[in-house]
């Protein structure tokens, strides 16, 4: 004999439970979304007039009359060749002569056919070898002198590395991700054999040389009027935690009209390290949702942008949760940034940029905004699609802002396409060894995403600075960095 028992509940305990049910939901497919999902954010909006496969229109349905249409077509004579790869211009070419066999001596050249073949050789190392010749001068009938030509200048003083060999390492390390062991086992195929402590000495040395760049591109960048900040973290190996890893952060901060990044190592997600990094910043500073910025101490002289990245990314999560509501905001995003894409398209001038932004976002924003506030009331708080409305609305003024000066970007995603390298980089080499191999790799990462954002090539890049740097002026300094000159 069975029995059942019966809970009474209050209302305000059912809702409770309702909203927490939602939440767990939001969360458990945010997780499977992490897993599994797809990371790609586009949203495209669908057709009413497509059917779906299991959804088809009622007049789908209905038999229509047929009628049969015939048609002449011509058909090829030949299929068309696929294309080739067409070898750069710039390449060198090794040519390669292959002459008839059993060639009558009378013959004559009426032309030659041409075939080229894209190869490929290792790279290899090589020795630089500096040869200085001793002489001795005779300068009366009592004294002599030797003379011999001065040794150039090595990046490395007394190393055996010169600068191409340390700009190899660097952007294999920091560009093509490959950590130090391995680039150790990529020299021993070329019977090279260096060991990994050796390419950390020279790494670090390296770093030592670069430091006064790396002050000057601090000093410049923090001079500008408008700068993105965002951070991700880093796995650092410490004392402190034995067996363990602590959990760093690489804090990015991006100056979209000079085109410099800047990496800056602090131990903590805190307040600390922006706070001393803007203590004397006056302008711009476009950043997420993330409250330490509006708790910085010279808060007062600086004006926030918000990222409609971010907020628009929030209901695309939504999308499962209230797929109806979150695509009315997805379309009104879209076409934000068709607006956007209008503008770049058109190669517009800062000033004509902000005239189409008045125009035709200002009047998609209020739409936006009536809409937020309208469903603000309707949507469960603790549901995905509510925490995107609030979330959103909480940050309402600061996204706006941009349409105010052509020059403001309507997102933070250039400097999160500036932080990319640094997550690829945590998949291969997982850590730093210490917070000072943290704040040279923020240092490394520096450089080449400044490189990166000019279009310059950081190999190159590297090879002249280390060559140069050691006798460059330390007023001049400022004119080696990327696309500074």
């Amino acid at each position: 004999m069975t029995s059942t028992e019966t809970i009474t509940i209050s209302k305000q305990e059912f809702e409770q439970l309702k909203a927490e049910n939602t939440w767990l939901k939001h969360q458990l497919a945010e997780l499977k979304r992490l897993i599994f999902g797809a990371k790609s954010e586009r949203y495209i909006a669908p057709n009413p007039n497509q059917p779906t496969l299991f959804e088809l229109p009622e007049e789908t349905l209905v038999e229509k009359p047929q009628e049969e249409i015939t048609y002449t077509r011509t058909k090829p004579d030949n299929k068309k060749q696929p294309l080739r790869l067409e070898i750069p211009s710039h390449l060198p070419r090794k040519t390669e002569i292959i002459e008839p066999e059993n060639l009558p001596e009378d013959a004559k050249k009426i032309g030659e056919n041409i075939t080229e073949v894209l190869e490929y050789e290792p790279a290899s190392a090589y020795v630089r070898r500096i040869v200085r010749p001793k002489y001795i001068v005779e300068q009366n009938d009592e004294e002599t002198r030797i003379v011999t030509a001065e040794l150039p200048t090595l990046p490395i003083p007394k190393g055996n590395a010169g600068a191409s060999m340390l700009a190899h390492i660097m952007v294999s390390k920091f560009v093509d991700h490959l950590p130090f062991y391995r680039q150790v086992q990529i020299f021993k195929r070329q019977e090279l054999h260096i060991p990994e402590s050796t390419i950390g000495g020279w790494f670090s040395a390296t770093c030592k040389l670069l430091e006064p760049l790396y002050g000057s591109l601090k000093a410049k960048i923090l001079l500008c009027k408008y700068l993105q900040a965002d951070e991700s973290p880093i796995p650092v190996l410490t004392n402190d935690k034995p067996g363990a890893t602590h959990k760093g952060y690489h804090w990015v901060y991006y100056d979209p009209w000079g085109k410099l990044v800047l990496y800056d190592y602090q131990k903590s997600r805190g307040r600390e390290g922006p706070d001393e990094m803007l203590k004397n910043f006056i302008g711009f500073l476009q950043t997420d949702g993330y409250t330490v910025y509006t708790n910085l101490a010279n808060y007062a002289n600086i004006t926030l942008l918000a990222c409609m990245a971010h907020a628009r990314r929030k209901f695309e999560h939504a999308l499962d949760n209230n797929p109806l509501l979150a695509a009315e905001m997805m379309i009104l995003f879209g076409e934000l940034y068709d607006i956007e894409r209008m503008g770049r398209e058109a190669n517009l001038s800062p000033e004509s940029l902000k005239e189409l932004r008045q125009q035709k976002a200002k009047p998609v924003l209020d739409k936006m905004e009536a809409w937020l506030r309208k469903h603000l009331i309707q949507v469960p708080p603790k549901s995905a699609l509510g925490m995107a409305i609030a979330y959103t609305l909480n940050l309402w003024p600061r996204l706006i802002r941009y349409i105010d000066d052509g020059r403001f970007q309507i997102d933070n995603n250039l400097i999160e396409n500036s932080i990319r390298p640094l997550a690829l980089g945590r998949k291969n080499y997982l850590f730093a060894g210490s917070h000072d191999a943290a704040q040279n790799a923020a240092m490394m990462y520096s450089f080449l995403a400044t490189c990166k954002i000019n279009n310059v090539e950081p190999f190159a890049w590297f090879k002249e600075v280390l060559s140069i740097i050691p006798d460059y002026p330390a007023n001049q300094l400022h004119k080696l960095l990327p696309g500074q000159k």
